[in-house]
């Protein structure tokens, strides 16, 4: 395969058959290795026809790249990491992530904008350099654009010197972030709506260089900002973190906003911003400070701990097929298993980036990311910091919802209220929870668990 991670996690090789670019009106996306409907490939032709939308798509390919290369939090120069294209049947999805992993980009090309043959279904990452971006900030007027998404004829008419090899860092945060985004999302609900010239005045007038947490309240036929949360209100930390959407405000339809629901005394959360876009949509999710980013958010951990719903997750990965929709019920019905545990199983996927979550159809989306998908199951080092305390036996009841756990030489207490849960560590005291538990919690649960299946419970 001709992507592949380094074992030191700290790199990511792709190679290219030759650079993207774009020439005469064909914008040809070179592929590095990725998995299709068919299984692995080296350089996977996915797509070859027409985007109807030239111009907008143009100008949002350019946002998903400038969010790429952005570090909201702490801003420096740091290394530029291809976006990840998944084509699904009847769209082309390309994702990429802010290198302070505190912003998922998707760009989702709808059946609308696209007029051509999907050759197959599959994921991998796609080519973006200075040449190209350069070409594509010059696309304009109304002329349709020839796509290419790889090409069935780069394996045998290649020229000397047209292969194209980059090694960029590859943060293990930014691996669990792809996780962390589409478990939070998933809870979302839309929060506010507004049209075209609405949307534009409202994203116009953001203040600049704000870093503080600030919400959105429907107010109207706009969106009304305040310090302070309240029923209905969607989380806006970091306006500047919006700031890709400007470029593409002469295109806007519509701009929706997503969030889990608030009161008054909520915390920061997520939110997602969606941009309506000729036959495309471009999605923008803020983690809940300039300062998280989504790998330390721990919406994951109680997902992956658990070995039932790994097993079901394999069962679930079998049938899929880079469906562009994942319906639960269906999927349920396909394999047997209820409902409730096809989604679980389904977030479970998503652990490993195997499955995305689009706020805007309420649905989840196959894809497989073109990294090691052994790498996020085993990377978030509180899950693994409480499994090393579950085989030390540092776990010990001292009733049915209370359990003292032996950590660093200290005793922390964990007590379960319904599904309340709380710890006696600084984290918890720290966070509340809402940073996902600790690995008191985690260990805790996991031989509560294992007890309650011994017994037959």
């Amino acid at each position: 395969m001709a992507s592949s991670t380094v074992a030191a996690g700290a790199a990511q090789a792709y190679t290219y058959m030759r650079p993207s670019g774009l020439d005469g009106g064909l914008l040809g996306l070179s592929t590095s290795g990725g998995t299709t409907a068919g299984g692995p490939r080296a350089h996977p032709h996915f797509f070859s026809g027409v985007l109807t939308q030239a111009a907008p798509a143009a100008a949002a390919l350019l946002a998903l790249a400038d969010v790429a290369q952005t570090r909201y939090f702490q801003p420096r120069p740091t290394a530029f990491r291809d976006p990840v294209v998944t084509c699904g049947g009847d769209r082309i999805r390309m994702e990429s992530f802010s290198a302070c992993g505190g912003v998922y980009a998707r760009l989702d090309v709808l059946e609308p904008a696209l007029d051509g043959e999907m050759h197959e279904r599959g994921t991998t990452n796609v080519d973006v350099n200075g040449p190209l971006r350069e070409a594509l900030a010059r696309v304009g007027g109304s002329d349709p654009l020839h796509l290419a998404v790889g090409a069935g004829e780069l394996a045998v008419t290649t020229m000397d010197g047209a292969v194209v090899e980059k090694k960029v860092p590859l943060p293990d945060r930014w691996l669990r972030g792809f996780a962390e985004v589409q478990v939070s999302t998933a809870g979302f609900d839309p929060r506010g709506e507004l049209r075209g010239p609405d949307a534009v005045r409202f994203l116009r007038s953001l203040p600049r260089g704000s870093r503080g947490v600030m919400w959105a309240v429907p107010a109207g036929r706009t969106l009304r900002l305040t310090t302070r949360p309240a029923a209905g209100a969607v989380c806006l930390a970091g306006t500047d973190r919006l700031r890709t959407m400007l470029p593409l405000l002469r295109f806007a339809r519509t701009l929706r906003v997503y969030g889990p629901p608030v009161t008054g005394g909520s915390g920061p959360v997520s939110s997602a911003w969606e941009l309506e876009l000729p036959g495309m949509r471009y999605i923008l999710t803020l983690s809940p400070e300039n300062s998280r980013g989504f790998s330390g958010e721990g919406a994951v951990l109680d997902a992956i701990s658990t070995d039932e719903a790994a097993g079901d997750a394999d069962l679930l990965g079998a049938l899929l097929s880079f469906e562009p929709r994942v319906e639960p019920g269906l999927l349920a019905e396909r394999s047997g298993l209820t409902l409730a545990r096809t989604k679980a199983g389904l977030i479970q996927l998503g652990t490993s980036g195997r499955v995305g979550f689009d706020a805007a159809e309420a649905a989840f989306f196959h894809r497989e990311l073109p990294y090691d998908p052994a790498r996020v199951a085993g990377l978030n080092p509180r899950l693994r910091s409480a499994r090393a305390l579950v085989e030390d036996g540092a776990v010990r009841f001292t009733g049915g919802d209370t359990a003292t756990v032996l950590s660093n030489g200290s005793e922390r207490r964990v007590r379960f209220d319904g599904d309340r849960v709380t710890c006696t560590c600084p984290w918890w005291f720290d966070h509340r929870g809402e940073r996902g538990p600790c690995k008191h919690v985690l260990a805790a649960r996991i031989v509560r668990r294992e007890v309650r299946v011994e017994a037959g419970r």
